[in-house]
Order: structure tokens, then sequence, then C-alpha cells
């Protein structure tokens, strides 16, 4: 079991290496395309979301809860609201529908 457990850490902590390691070797100069510059900027935000997203929707009971969550956040982070603020107000929206779809039913 403790050999199978350092095999899985040095196995990641390579993985962790290697996707840190390959684009400073493969992008030894300063990037000098726009086209490229750009696409880099944006990989972070679309990375973000797609691992956020659909955790979104399977962290209530009730996709209809987990969606009022969601469109609080999105309006929220909209108009400039603080982190904590769309995290909070989201997440009582979501409490808050999931009440009123229990009491529906």
């Amino acid at each position: 079991m403790t050999a199978r457990l350092l095999i899985y850490i040095a196995v990641m902590a390579g993985v962790t290496y290697l996707v840190r390691m390959i684009p400073m070797m493969v992008f030894r100069r300063k990037i000098r395309s726009q086209f490229v510059q750009s696409f880099l900027y944006y990989v972070p935000y679309a990375v973000l979301g797609a691992m956020t997203i659909p955790a979104v929707f399977y962290a209530t009971g009730n996709i209809v809860s987990a969606a009022v969550g969601l469109a609080a956040a999105f309006v929220l982070a909209f108009f400039g609201q603080s982190l904590i603020v769309v995290a909070l107000t989201a997440s009582g929206a979501a409490f808050i529908a999931e009440l009123i779809l229990g009491w529906i039913k």
C-alpha cells in the first residue's frame, strides 16, 4: 500500500513538473505573434470555466437551483461585485431556490 502511494505521488509530481517545464522549453524567446499572445491570455479563463461550470450543476440536488445560483453569480459578477459577495449571494440564491422547490414538491 505504501509503495503504491509513493508511486502515485511520484507520477503526479512528474506530470506537474512536465506541464510547467514544457512551455518554458518550447517558448524560449519572447512571443511576438499577437494571435498567440491573445490565445495564451485567455487560456486560463477558458480552463477555469470548463472546470467550474459543470461542477456548478452537480453541486446541488436540482439543476434548477443550480441555474438560479449561477444566474445570480453572473449578474453580480457582470456588475463588478467582489468575489466574496458573488460567492455568498450565489450560494444563498441556490439555497433559497432549493427551499422553494422543496415546498413546491
